[in-house]
């Protein structure tokens, strides 16, 4: 018997996350499990712990296939750390104006799919929107009057060194014949941002545990994307690192402060920790945090700088991920630094509507639309 709904894996920096899903009504989700696994987490293009991240894996499937239903194929989101992003430009020619099929499309692709890389394997495309012979930009061009087919794709590539470690979890699984691969920076793009906010391009940023992602949307696809090492553990680190305090109680700091409350200069805040009280001023804590942010806006500039492909100087910031709530106006500090909007984006759906659920219910709206 064939059961209702995808099994997904979520694959973030400090936890794995293992989801069972069907549609809902008006877009909506129904969760029918859901198990999460932290490990040691990836930095740089590499994951830190190979033996950690087998053993998350191989905890959160055994729990979903132990829960009932047997799912022979996974839908696994990797991380843009471990992936590479190609645009292509092609010009598919015709001899006189004709109306466009899917096969002149699917042509089209194969022209513009780029050369296999050792190390490397293409996982996903997209074509972020076509031109026809009138210079009018389309997302589906089937069926329009043409006499030529222009398309502009993006083509995803993801290290088989990561795959391989992902299938030396999955291989102790007779149950689970296939595993999907999808890029979780264009799951995210394609479900949290409105087609006609991706239109006109879009900068979508996940702030991430130990890395973050910065995305340039346009159309059905990316026109650039980076992941840097960096995220909301970091800052929890450098609180660590100049206070000489334990992690956990950094971390503690970093929910308990309101970078927009104005307090009296004598104000403290207070975390007992280990039967040990740790105590320090309000504005000290608040500064400290401030520069671990300043840190973030920098590399979020300096990946501005590096897309040349289209001006977003006036564009907002889309933030999602779960480091972006973690301290009270951290959004509107990144605002008052990079001199833009920012708004914090979440999927729209009751019980999941923040931010920290955004890449995993991407992951399980696209599988639902792959798997239809």
């Amino acid at each position: 018997m064939r059961p209702n709904g995808v099994a997904v894996l979520d694959i973030r920096s400090s936890e794995v996350t293992a989801v069972v899903g069907e549609r809902g009504v008006n877009n909506t989700f129904i969760i029918k499990s859901k198990y999460t696994c932290s490990y040691d987490g990836y930095a740089e293009g590499e994951l830190l712990d190979t033996d950690s991240f087998i053993s998350a894996v191989y905890d959160v499937v055994k729990s979903t296939l132990a829960a009932g239903g047997a799912y022979k194929a996974f839908y696994v989101g990797v991380p843009c750390e471990f992936l590479k992003l190609v645009n292509t430009d092609k010009v598919l020619s015709f001899q006189s104006s004709k109306k466009i099929t899917r096969s002149d499309c699917d042509l089209l692709i194969d022209m513009s799919t780029p050369e296999n890389e050792e190390g490397w394997k293409t996982i996903r495309h997209s074509c972020l929107y076509y031109v026809l012979s009138d210079k009018r930009k389309v997302i589906n061009p089937i069926g329009a009057l043409s006499d030529s087919l222009q398309g502009k794709c993006c083509f995803f590539k993801c290290k088989a060194s990561f795959i391989d470690c992902l299938m030396a979890a999955f291989k102790r699984f007779n149950a689970v014949s296939t595993v999907n691969l999808i890029p979780s920076n264009y799951a995210e793009a394609m479900y949290l941002i409105e087609p006609e906010k991706r239109d006109e391009c879009a900068v979508l940023f996940d702030f991430g545990y130990i890395s973050s992602t910065y995305s340039v949307v346009c159309g059905n696809g990316l026109l650039y994307s980076e992941a840097f090492s960096i995220g909301i553990g970091h800052i929890a680190f450098y609180l660590m690192s100049e206070l000489d305090i334990p992690f956990a109680v950094a971390s503690s700091f970093l929910s308990t402060i309101n970078l927009n409350a104005k307090e009296k200069l004598s104000a403290l805040e207070e975390c007992i920790y280990d039967g040990k009280t740790y105590s320090f001023a309000t504005s000290e804590l608040r500064d400290i945090i401030r520069e671990g942010l300043d840190g973030i806006c920098e590399t979020i500039e300096e990946c501005k700088q590096n897309f040349s492909g289209r001006n977003i100087d006036g564009k907002p910031l889309y933030i999602t991920g779960e480091g972006i709530k973690v301290v009270r106006g951290a959004a509107e500090h990144l605002s008052d630094r990079l001199e833009k909007g920012v708004e914090i984006i979440a999927p729209k759906v009751p019980y999941y509507d923040k931010p920290q659920f955004s890449s995993v219910l991407s992951l399980l709206d696209i599988a639902l639309t792959d798997a239809k």
